[in-house]
């Protein structure tokens, strides 16, 4: 062990750690998620980005010595590159605003920096975590600037699976195609379509999503680095907002901006909450897309049966023979979660007070939990269901010519009123529309024929 001081006292640190003793101070006080930092890798180069940036800006106006700021850089980018992922102990939800993350990202990089020049850890010279790593920053500015970093670094993932997805319900649409089958309204017979055509929705409906996402990872590039403490800039020169923004950039390859306003981008989290919106929102669709699926494959016998889903596990510990939808319903929990999730940041967001919203901690996390839940849940959508989804093509064709749907394809031929009445008939006779419709005579067996074929009812056409 090792023996480290701050305020508070002393206390023993592990000799071996890289993190010090406000870090050890946190581990004890919160242990909340038993998620860490280090579960979160983008979040930890997000962090070593900034401290990276800001060591870049210090050392040009001439604040770090040669020799700190060269060990300073190395240790910034081994930490990114994760090499020191496992020190990064921190529980993601925390009180004080972030102060033990930020502080876990300096000792981290302190402790390696003079470990690089020779010095022991807990030496804290020459490069000290506070009066070197963390020179003209706050908590206030380096956490929120690391983290939105870091869920953009972490949105491409995101991205990518959603596309990933996108293109298997698209290419399962191709192979269900113009198989007719009976679109519904409010759980009730509507009229007739194709499987092709309610696939290809869903691939469309979750395609829209993308360059929303967009929207909102860009707009966290907007950031506050040099606001310091509450937005005013105290401690810092007044050049290093645009040196350090500019370092930050090329650093992290991302189009980044200084805030207009420091003081109202300190205390206004409402990027995180944009982006935390459309997480909810790709959620809202996912769930209501995989409520279809269960829908659409439910039966075998009792069901609509549409479809049948991939069996995955048996489905029961007491009826024999049952499977159950299982990767679907997963998916929804995951979904609700999400949603849940959205709650935690508008309400964390909406709770700030003055100068700083120390609820970030909670907003962030719930953020970074989305978006992994979310991969998570659409790879194994995708992979173990989308992929293996077949149509019940003779049931679904069967269901089309029983139904009394069709009989909206007669409006324009012999009026609403007589519509309604055919229809009337048929559910209370248990009868066929089309034998009804020859029995009254209304029209000829050739031009019934060409109006109730369902495969002219899934397009538009002319009357």
């Amino acid at each position: 062990m090792r023996r480290e001081h701050d305020l508070l006292g002393e206390l023993d640190i592990p000799e071996d750690a890289y993190y010090g003793i406000q870090t050890f101070r946190s581990v004890e006080n919160f242990q909340i998620t038993g998620l860490r930092l280090c579960d979160f890798p983008d979040f930890i180069k997000g962090l070593a980005y900034t401290k990276q940036a800001a060591a870049e800006a210090n050392h040009e106006l001439g604040y770090l010595s040669d020799e700190v700021y060269k060990a300073m850089i190395q240790a910034c980018k081994e930490v990114a590159e994760g090499k020191f992922d496992k020190e990064f102990v921190v529980d993601m939800i925390q009180g004080g605003a972030g102060t033990s993350t930020n502080m876990n990202a300096n000792e981290v990089i302190a402790n390696r920096a003079n470990e690089i020049l020779g010095k022991a850890k807990g030496t804290y010279s020459p490069c000290h975590p506070n009066n070197h790593v963390n020179f003209a920053q706050s908590t206030n500015d380096a956490y929120p600037t690391g983290a939105k970093l870091g869920i953009s670094l972490n949105t491409p993932a995101l991205i990518d699976e959603l596309k990933a997805l996108v293109s298997s319900f698209r290419k399962k649409a191709e192979e269900l195609g113009d198989n007719i089958k009976m679109g519904r309204t409010q759980l009730q017979d509507a009229v007739p379509m194709t499987l092709g055509q309610e696939f290809e929705s869903y691939a469309a409906s979750l395609e829209s999503e993308i360059p929303q996402i967009q929207f909102a990872r860009e707009n966290l590039h907007t950031i506050n680095m040099g606001a310091t403490a509450i937005g005013t800039g105290i401690n810092s020169d007044p050049n290093y907002t645009p040196k350090v923004t500019s370092h930050l950039a090329k650093i992290s390859g991302l189009d980044l901006k200084a805030a207009k306003n420091m003081i109202a981008a300190t205390n206004d989290t409402s990027d995180f909450v944009t982006y935390s919106s459309q997480l909810k929102r790709l959620a809202a669709k996912l769930s209501k897309i995989c409520s279809d699926l269960r829908l659409l494959s439910s039966g075998p016998r009792t069901g609509l049966y549409d479809i049948s889903l991939p069996p995955m596990q048996p489905g029961s510990s007491i009826m024999p023979g049952k499977v159950n939808p299982v990767i679907p319903e997963v998916v929804n929990q995951v979904c609700y979660r999400v949603i849940g999730n959205d709650t935690a940041v508008v309400l964390a967001a909406e709770s700030g007070q003055l100068e700083l919203n120390v609820f970030e901690p909670v907003m962030i996390y719930s953020i970074f939990e989305s978006i992994k839940l979310l991969i998570n849940a659409m790879k194994t959508l995708r992979e173990r269901c989308v992929t293996g989804i077949v149509g019940n093509y003779a049931h679904c064709k069967e269901s089309v010519h029983r139904s009394i749907g069709l009989v909206t394809a007669l409006n324009p031929v012999i009026g609403y009123e007589a519509s309604s009445d055919i229809a009337k008939t048929a559910l209370r006779d248990n009868r066929s529309v089309y034998e009804l419709v020859l029995e009254r005579g209304l029209l000829s067996k050739e031009k019934l024929d060409e109006v109730l074929k369902p495969e002219n009812m899934t397009k538009p056409r002319k009357l």
